[in-house]
């Protein structure tokens, strides 16, 4: 492919001089007088494959990333000092050899023309001559691509970024080494509402590997000095665009540097009120092991122990809780019997659900019983549409005030295991059960339309713009944290590289007026799992008792004026 002038291979040696500073001895005269057969970019071609697919060939280029290691791609990248007049064609090139090379050598290349997951490359190689050194620039290029230049034509090409990329996914990072940046900030779900398309952010991502397939590397990317944290950006990120397991992918050639823009938030954001009110998932807490949680007891005292750090610092009066272990109280007793050692014995007590449901998980209220009390008895739904019925609870507060009622929540997920017909993903980006979540809110809607001043909460499995949330506010209930808190924080969970807001607050509309604040407490959407309380493959040395990565969601808190 053409390139502007600045971007223009140098050869800097040509033909049989000393390949200085690479410790190689130059291949024999006879050996660099055997000519390439074929430019590389007619064996990469104007398609996703090579029209020379199993043909043998003999190239010439550049070196330009070495990642022969054994734990690494075990071969290298060559590119052409002299690109052709197409833009379609690539003129780089993956060598799957172990012969000793360097960046910058002047290669010679004979092998077979494969593709193997999606990448154009030599395999197996018959020869790899050093003829040289020469030198090739980066391609300067911005995400998203200009229009004409696809991520193809670009495979295995030198390229540097040289605007500021942010981290918006860390899942892969322990398992495979491998951190998404997007040029513009983190992606948000399209449902989010925020004008994002599915198109659009794919167009802005940019998936960074480690040039290795070896799992759970001992040495993990990017946790030196500090952890990644989505929302941490980088600029001048260079290395060779690569191809494989479904994606294009760059393997760097220069270590990226990442600025600690998202910094961890020691605690939440102050939202006022007398009463404080929170929402939290606590990402399957069970009591009984091997089952959704802890495999072990050394894991389990783990998890309990940032789940307490995450519940202490959240300091709320009143807390909805998802995805504790339906066993009785035994599971939610530990849970709060560890907590109150920690701020104060007797200080939280809970709520007991007069219907938990059949599913292995249920919702739970805690509360200071100092700051407020229960009026009347809990109570649920009898409508069939719920896995986990909700826990319904009114309070008032122990010094006279207002009451309010909580209404705990968690919803059918977007998993599509056994969705058919309605429940089935219908392509509109709300995932599989929308139906079912749709008729979830609309039980809730009226359920809320008979108890004072109600405060629904918890993970409802629907981002704002979808339609179980405007089932909800559609019926009058209030979302608090599109009132308080900046569209770029409103934000709970990360999916895919997405962040979005599965966990919401809504209240009345009579109490929404006595809502003195909202916050995300961002302690787990934008960290590594390699920071929670597994230790199957998490290093050993990343693990801290505190809050963060305490669970899979962000904890909601509002501020209540019940005086």
């Amino acid at each position: 492919m053409r390139r502007t002038a600045a971007a223009l291979t140098t050869v800097l040696a040509a033909g049989l001089v000393t390949a200085a500073g690479t410790g190689m001895a130059l291949a024999e005269p006879a050996a660099c007088a055997v000519p390439a057969s074929h430019q590389i970019a007619q064996v990469q071609g104007a398609g996703n494959a090579s029209p020379i697919a199993g043909q043998t060939v003999r190239v010439e280029g550049v070196v330009t990333g070495d990642y022969q290691r054994a734990d690494q791609l075990k071969g290298f990248f060559v590119q052409d000092p002299t690109p052709d007049d197409d833009p379609k064609t690539s003129d780089g090139l993956f060598v799957y050899s172990t012969t000793e090379v360097s960046p910058g050598d002047r290669v010679l290349v004979s092998g077979k023309v494969v593709e193997y997951s999606g990448l154009t490359e030599l395999s197996p190689v018959t020869a790899v001559d050093v003829c040289g050194r020469g030198k090739v620039a980066a391609d300067n290029v911005r995400l998203p691509l200009e229009d004409g230049v696809t991520r193809e034509s670009l495979e295995g090409v030198l390229v540097r970024f040289g605007q500021q990329l942010t981290a918006t996914e860390t899942y892969q990072l322990g398992r495979y080494g491998e951190l998404t940046v997007a040029a513009g900030g983190r992606l948000f779900q399209p449902t989010e509402g925020r004008g994002d398309t599915a198109a659009g952010n794919a167009e802005r991502a940019l998936l960074i590997d480690d040039a290795s397939t070896v799992q759970n590397p001992k040495t993990v990317p990017y946790t030196d000095p500090r952890v990644i944290r989505i929302g941490s950006t980088t600029a001048g990120l260079e290395g060779v665009l690569s191809e494989g397991f479904g994606s294009y992918r760059l393997q760097p050639t220069r270590t990226p540097h990442f600025a600690n823009a998202n910094p961890r938030p020691k605690k939440p954001q102050p939202v006022g009120g007398d009463v404080r009110v929170a929402s939290f998932n606590t990402l399957n807490w069970f009591t009984t092991l091997n089952k959704r949680g802890a495999n072990t007891a050394a894991e389990q005292e783990r998890q309990l122990t940032k789940l307490v750090a995450a519940l202490k610092g959240l300091d709320a009066d009143v807390a909805g809780l998802m995805e504790v272990e339906n066993n009785g109280d035994t599971a939610l007793k530990a849970l709060v019997d560890r907590l109150n050692a920690a701020v104060g014995e007797g200080t939280y007590t809970w709520v007991k659900h007069p219907k938990p449901g059949t599913d292995e998980i249920h919702v739970a209220v805690i509360y200071k019983a100092a700051k407020v009390k229960p009026v009347g008895a809990a109570r649920s739904s009898d409508a069939p549409v719920f896995e986990r019925p909700p826990l319904v609870q009114t309070f008032e507060p122990v010094a006279g005030g207002t009451p309010f009622t909580m209404v705990v929540n968690h919803f059918k997920s977007k998993g599509c295991g056994g969705a058919t017909g309605p429940d089935a993903d219908q392509g509109d980006g709300q995932s599989c059960y929308n139906a079912r979540r749709v008729s979830q809110a609309k039980a809730i809607a009226e359920l809320t339309a008979g108890v004072p001043n109600p405060v629904v909460l918890g993970d409802l499995n629907a981002y704002t713009a979808e339609d179980p949330i405007k089932t909800l506010t559609g019926a009058g209930l209030v979302g608090q944290t599109e009132r308080f808190v900046r569209d770029e924080q409103r934000y709970s969970y990360v999916f895919d590289g997405q962040s979005g807001e599965l966990d919401h607050v809504l209240t009345g509309a009579d109490l929404s007026k006595r809502v003195t604040g909202a916050t995300i407490w961002h302690i787990n959407a934008d960290e590594p799992t390699i920071l929670d309380y597994n230790q199957e493959y998490n290093p050993p040395s990343l693990y801290q008792p505190d809050a963060f990565r305490s669970s899979d969601h962000d904890p909601v808190l509002i501020g209540l004026d019940l005086r």
